[in-house]
């Protein structure tokens, strides 16, 4: 019965069932990119420059700063926890 109801149900669920697994495809892309070490680390190398540059004042430089820290640190937990999950 739920093989049939499965191959009944197909043209309507087919479709919903690719939409949601694209939208969790672009949801996981953009958390890799949001929370990549890396690109972090340069934003806050970047936002370093810009105040010695004299482009941002150490007000703006300090709340960047501290939304990028935030993001890094939930980066390394995040890669703690996924590293912690290998058997």
């Amino acid at each position: 019965m739920g093989l049939l109801r499965a191959l009944l149900t197909l043209p309507v669920s087919g479709p919903v069932r690719v939409a949601w697994w694209v939208i969790d495809q672009v949801v996981a892309a953009a958390e890799a990119e949001l929370y990549d070490e890396g690109r972090i680390l340069e934003q806050l190398r970047l936002l370093a420059d810009q105040v010695e540059a004299g482009e941002i004042d150490e007000e703006q430089h300090a709340a960047a700063e501290a939304l990028l820290l935030e993001r890094l640190v939930e980066a390394r937990s995040r890669h703690a926890e996924s590293t912690a999950e290998l058997p």
